[in-house]
């Protein structure tokens, strides 16, 4: 009888992704290829949830994966923030990161810098500040899952603490920052994919994890599933055709841009840019439906250009590629035959994603040398080629796109490993 590959690993890399619905993970073994995976649907998105999807989660391994699992990273969704008390316990339901809050921000807090939006981690300590004196941590997502079982107060990685106000470029809180009542409440900041501690003798003793096994700083479920893609040279992007358009450009350089919604997250010695249009395969489904959308993508001829012009946005309102909050969308003129229509509509947010790519280098950032695809569009042949005449970049669909995936990778190899200047 052959030996069950899954069993036989001799070294074992976790991921695991705590998303708006549920929870997934993902097991590596010493080649990066995935050997194990579970998921776990929510009843609730908050924190005593969590604890029971990671319990089952990391029961759900057989144990000759847990024996022999080198370490363990997290990625969570960005800016969803707890405030605990001094035993790491959250002192109320977790702030999503969909939830705004409105404070009144220090004037010395830059008007245009990310932390200032409603929905910032900072906006979001402040708020929780207000209304528990006696706090003693704030955590993002990926903070809290991961002190469950490293027990370490008070850690967090660069990605999360963006929109804290962390200054990625000079790896320090800025002073305004540092002056504020509440500095005592920021955690430390550590690289992801940094050892922030081993497994607690806990986890050991009840699911017979290794004691020296690891556990790294994580990342947002965003740049996870950007990991997961493989991308790691400058100039390679990703862009994810779901319900709107999502770019993300592997730079030298940083780009930022309040106008257009653009940032840039720290990737090691690299540059994470991105912009999101409101445009995408949302406005799609609702014209034609899943199905039908499928059925009149086969029968477009995407090497002859379309005619027809549009800017298909789901509502009003437009911040990527275009800055205009009363951009009214574009749908008409519709000809009678609907190929022919989804054919114009898929050319249109193709020169949609080319105008954006454009801006990031127009900006400064390294210019595009290849695309690959995520989302549901990925699997558009026909929208594709097209993309590939009109942005003339090869485009492929990325190899993974699962954040898990990504989070594993970063447990496995960490974040300088995966993006260093001298590739």
């Amino acid at each position: 009888m052959k030996p069950n590959p899954i069993l036989a690993a001799d070294a074992v890399f976790l991921g695991l992704d705590f998303g708006t619905s549920g929870a997934r993970l993902i097991a590596l073994n010493a080649a990066l290829q995935p050997i194990f995976q579970a998921q776990h649907r929510f009843t609730e998105n908050n924190w005593p949830e969590w604890r029971i999807a990671l319990r089952g989660l990391l029961s759900s391994i057989p144990l000759p994966l847990r024996q022999v699992t080198q370490s363990i990273a997290f990625c969570g969704t960005s800016s969803t923030s707890l405030m605990c008390g001094a035993q790491g316990t959250p002192l109320s339901p977790a702030v999503l990161y969909n939830e705004t809050r409105q404070v009144a921000l220090p004037p010395k807090v830059p008007p245009q810098h990310l932390a200032a939006s409603p929905s910032s981690s900072l906006t979001k300590l402040l708020w929780l500040a207000e209304r528990h004196q006696d706090a003693h941590f704030f955590m993002h997502q990926a903070d809290w899952l991961a002190f469950q079982l490293h027990g370490r107060f008070g850690l967090s990685d660069y990605h999360n603490a963006l929109k804290l106000g962390y200054d990625v470029e000079r790896l320090e809180y800025p002073a305004w920052l540092t002056e504020m009542p509440i500095a005592r409440l920021l955690p430390y900041v550590l690289t992801p994919g940094a050892e922030m501690g081993v497994i607690r003798s806990n986890w050991v003793e009840d699911l017979g994890f290794s004691a020296q096994c690891t556990i790294r700083a994580g990342t947002t479920d965003s740049i996870a599933a950007f990991f997961a893609s493989g991308a790691h040279l400058p100039g390679q992007a990703v862009t994810s055709l779901g319900s709107t358009l999502v770019l993300k450009l592997l730079s030298k350089n940083r780009v930022e841009s309040a106008q257009y919604g653009i940032y840039s997250h720290r990737c090691g010695d690299l540059w994470l840019a991105g912009g999101a249009s409101n445009c995408g395969g949302l406005v799609l489904e609702r014209i034609f439906g899943r199905e039908r959308l499928n059925q009149l993508s086969a029968a477009i001829d995407p090497s002859r250009p379309s005619p027809l012009e549009y800017y298909p946005l789901p509502g009003i309102g437009e911040r990527f590629p275009i800055s205009d909050p009363q951009k009214q969308p574009v749908l008409e003129p519709r000809p009678a035959d609907d190929v022919e229509y989804l054919h114009g509509l898929l050319e249109s947010l193709a020169h949609v994603e080319a105008q954006g790519y454009a801006l990031l280098e127009s900006l400064g950032a390294t210019p595009v040398s290849e695309v690959l695809t995520a989302g549901g569009g990925a699997a558009n042949l026909a929208w594709q080629i097209i993309r590939e005449r009109i942005l003339g970049r090869s485009i492929r669909p990325a190899p993974h796109a699962e954040a898990a995936m990504g989070a594993a990778l970063l447990a496995a190899r960490g974040t300088r490993l995966l993006y260093s200047a001298d590739h």
